[in-house]
């Protein structure tokens, strides 16, 4: 990991499950699992309501780069993303 900037970021382990899972999901989408993993994440808003994530937040210093805030992504943008699955 390119860690130029002194950012730290947590690194969880996955369960088994979940890194089968992912390797499947990864092999549907031809990608890498890292990239399989932001496309999870960028799909959560579709399933999850977003507003009750963000009532829940902790940190509202990062919004801009939170994948529930599903208001900074177009919907031509929301369409693109669903329609590459």
């Amino acid at each position: 990991m390119n860690n130029t900037d002194n950012k730290r970021f947590y690194t969880p382990q996955f369960s088994e499950t979940a890194s089968v899972s992912v390797r499947r999901f990864a092999w549907f989408l031809n990608k890498p699992m890292t990239q399989a993993v932001e496309k999870i994440i960028l799909l959560l808003p579709f399933i999850l309501d977003a507003a009750k994530i963000c009532q829940a937040c902790k940190d509202n210093r990062r919004c801009n780069s939170c994948a529930f805030n599903i208001k900074k992504m177009s919907e031509d943008e929301q369409y693109k993303l669903l329609a590459a699955l």
